[in-house]
């Protein structure tokens, strides 16, 4: 027994009612109409009720709170129901602002809470077929998406066509190209209430280059509900107001002479185990309530949909303008706006990148890095996890930085020993390697094809012009070893050890230990450090 509690049990609520007291979870509804209130609660015989939203949300049996509210309420009482300990699943959309869903998934991250969006589209066995149809290559290149959801229904006097009917649409196009569009534009018009738009048109640009369209209407002499998916293969069809749902059409168009001629083929109905999507999405919900695993239509799902909602309010309200949104989609890293990163480099989590640095394709950065002003790395550079790389610094393909080292200001790494303005020597880069932890202090220089050893430390201005190994303190042109420095960035201070020709260094910071012998240092750790301590 999940515990659910139902809030607002009218034109869609009833049906998930009906469902969650199907799957056997339905513990309470909540409603403000108390003579619906009264008719439910004699229809579901020993199911509580409560006219209060805020009496229920006290009631500690309760573990899943599903709001089927209007629109304006989501916001409020989703907030109070998370930071009340319960999960949430609300009907679309998640907010009515992109400020209140941003609110809502930390919220619900901070208090470990599930948070659920009803995309129900998302849990239609078409769908999930159609998306393994395009992971598995079938339709080839998606160049092209149109949708249209039309219908003489209930028309909404809270909200216009575009936040009642588009966020199903939304939300399936974004699942099936895993991207978030560069712009949107969108158009309609307000027939039966001014300044309430009754049909809308949306236009999706993506950045690889599909475009999509969306038309929704509330006035419409019919229902139509149709998902058309374009690819350079083949071509498919969701139609929901058919037995069969799915079609897929082998098309084919040569070029003869340069005139495309077409060649239409009959459509394939693609099988399906149907079930109802609303009782798949309930028990979804349920389910991720057991696991703790984030539901296929979480908080940040939701929070993509609404910032598209968002944009294209913004272009309806401005008269179908053009809204940009490639700076409005959240990064896992920040880059000053006058960065550049080339499409097919990666940046990890957390990372911070800072004025004029370019980013060059290939590049692969970790979390956490701190990267300065005029930084360029690549292509095809690789910085490990923790790197911190001070301004007017370049790290050129060939170099590799493992984690948490430090570039100095203007340091410099080179990849190609004999270079000559005349004579490319890209095929003869020499590979550079600075292992965990080492330091490259200011103007230093690291001559391309050597080692930098463990938390080595390159002192500022010094040249490297051959292996360093762990530990070493370098300093001087050409560079030489003239000490040996902790992890921690303090000089050892090394002393003989016996007669046996080895050395022993106890950091006077954070005491490690260090072991020297034959011009290597190693650090010494557990089992062996102990024995030492106990001869010492």
């Amino acid at each position: 027994m999940k515990n659910i509690a139902v809030v607002g049990c009218g034109y869609w609520g009833k049906n998930l009612v009906r469902n969650f007291r199907e799957l056997e979870s339905l513990y309470a509804i909540c409603d403000s109409d108390e003579k619906r209130l009264k008719e439910f609660k004699s229809n579901y015989y020993g199911v509580k009720g409560y006219a209060s939203f805020g009496e229920l949300l006290k009631d500690e049996n309760v573990r899943g709170i599903v709001l089927a509210s209007p629109a304006v309420f989501h916001y409020k009482m989703a907030k109070e129901a998370l930071l009340g300990g319960k999960d949430v699943f609300v009907e679309k959309p998640l907010s009515l602002k992109v400020s209140e869903g941003e609110d809502l998934v930390r919220i619900a991250n901070e208090n470990k809470r599930i948070l659920m969006v009803g995309h129900i589209l998302q849990y239609h066995s078409a769908v999930a077929k159609l998306k393994k149809l395009i992971a598995a290559g079938e339709l080839g290149k998606i160049e092209y998406i149109y949708s249209n959801r039309l219908n003489m229904g209930k028309i909404r006097t809270e909200e216009n066509i575009l936040w009642s009917f588009a966020p199903h649409d939304i939300s399936v196009i974004l699942g099936l190209l895993n991207e978030f569009p560069s712009a949107v534009m969108s158009k309609g018009g307000d027939y039966l209430q001014k300044t309430i738009s009754d049909v809308t048109l949306t236009t999706l640009d993506f950045p690889s280059g599909v475009k999509a369209h969306i038309f929704v209407s509330w006035l419409h002499p019919f229902k139509d509900q149709k998902l058309i998916v374009i690819g350079n293969k083949k071509m498919v069809v969701f139609d929901d107001q058919t037995k069969e749902k799915l079609f897929l059409y082998p098309h084919r168009i040569d070029w003869v002479n340069r005139v495309p001629v077409v060649h239409k083929a009959t459509p394939e109905i693609v099988s399906l185990e149907m079930e109802e999507p609303l009782r798949m999405e309930c028990q979804h919900f349920l389910d991720c309530i057991a696991s703790r695993q984030a539901p296929l239509s979480d908080g940040n799902e939701g929070l993509r949909v609404l910032k598209i909602l968002d944009a294209s309010q913004r272009s309806l309200d401005g008269g179908g303008i053009n809204i940009s949104l490639r700076k409005e989609e959240r990064k896992p890293y920040f880059a000053h706006q006058t960065v550049c990163v080339d499409e097919n480099a990666e940046i990890g989590e957390e990372t911070k990148i800072w004025n004029f640095s370019h980013i060059l394709k290939g590049s692969v950065i970790g979390k956490n890095c701190k990267i300065g002003q005029n930084v360029v790395i690549g292509p095809n550079a690789v910085v490990g996890d923790g790197c911190k790389i001070q301004n007017n610094v370049s790290v050129y393909e060939g170099v590799t930085l493992e984690e948490n080292v430090f570039c100095g200001p203007s340091m410099v790494f080179t990849n190609v020993i004999n270079p000559r303005s005349a004579i490319p020597r890209m095929k003869e880069i020499r590979k550079t390697l600075v292992k965990r932890g080492a330091s490259i202090g200011a103007n230093a220089t690291i001559v391309c094809g050597h080692t930098v050893g463990r938390s080595a430390f390159i002192g500022a201005g010094a040249v490297v012009t051959k292996d360093v190994p762990d530990y070493a303190l370098v300093i001087g042109n050409p560079g030489r070893i003239t000490g040996w420095m902790c992890e921690c960035g303090i000089k050892l201070h090394f002393e003989p050890l016996n007669s046996s020709g080895r050395e022993v260094a106890i950091c006077k910071e954070c005491n490690k230990t260090y072991m020297k012998k034959s011009n290597l240092v190693h650090k010494m750790v557990g089992e062996e450090t102990e024995t030492l301590t106990s001869k010492l």
